[in-house]
């Protein structure tokens, strides 16, 4: 198994939009952050699909180790 790279010690916080779909980078290979640009395709990690029930701000996971994908749980602290 690929393990995932570290994009940022931390979250990114992000406006999302009720109704949309957005595809969260697992494998932390993606230029794009936090969001899938198909980097992954050289790996076994695959992105995580999330759609937002309502307009607000998350905070999607950016070490790439949450045990809440695609969000944020503080994982990052611990690395």
């Amino acid at each position: 198994m690929t393990e995932a790279r570290i994009a940022q010690k931390g979250p990114y916080a992000v406006d999302v939009v009720a109704g949309k779909t957005y595809m969260w980078c697992a494998c932390g290979r993606s230029a794009t952050q936090p969001f899938c640009d198909g980097s992954h395709k050289t790996t076994e990690l695959r992105p995580v699909v999330y759609k937002a029930e309502r307009d607000e701000t998350l905070y999607f996971c950016g070490c790439k180790h949450t045990g809440t994908p695609p969000l944020c749980n503080g994982t990052h602290k611990t690395l």
